[in-house]
């Protein structure tokens, strides 16, 4: 993705460099970045691959809906972040947080309070493949399963 949208949902792969550089700034003196990966052991189990969906025009609404919590929270950040959809192997990224200000502590506190948002309010569903099986997770936060990979009319 070569554009400056800030907050997006993608079925490509995420170059992280990408991020970084929508969220330079001459005023700002930190960056930090989240990069989620897939990985391999969960809860003691071998994950072979991780498939995301997500109601996508929602997901990204909401994603600036954390940006703009974080700039109220952290005046003079700058955010982006994107999410993964598709079927993703061990080690291939699912999300990255870019995020800057004029100082390295908001910088920091912003990011992880970022991941923490996408988890609770952000519409992407999790299907994990173990050596033994299939399941879908449903909400990031891993309360609520969602056997078709979605909540069902009704369902939160």
């Amino acid at each position: 993705m070569t554009d400056d949208t800030l907050f997006s949902i993608s079925s490509r792969p995420i170059n992280p460099a990408d991020l970084i550089k929508k969220v330079e700034h001459r005023n700002c003196g930190a960056i930090t970045t989240f990069i989620g990966t897939v990985r391999e052991m969960t809860h003691g189990k071998k994950t072979l691959r991780l498939e995301y969906q997500a109601y996508e025009k929602m997901a990204v609404k909401k994603l600036e809906e954390i940006g703009s919590e974080m700039e109220e929270k952290w005046p003079g950040t700058i955010t982006a972040i994107t999410h993964r959809t598709g079927m993703l192997d061990i080690s291939d990224i699912a999300v990255v947080i870019a995020v800057s200000s004029p100082h390295r502590k908001a910088a920091y506190e912003a990011n992880e309070y970022a991941i923490e948002r996408i988890k609770e309010i952000v519409p992407i569903w999790k299907k994990e493949y173990w050596e033994d099986g299939t399941k879908w997770i449903g909400d990031q936060l891993e309360n609520t399963p969602y056997e078709k990979g979605f909540p069902e009319k009704g369902e939160k």
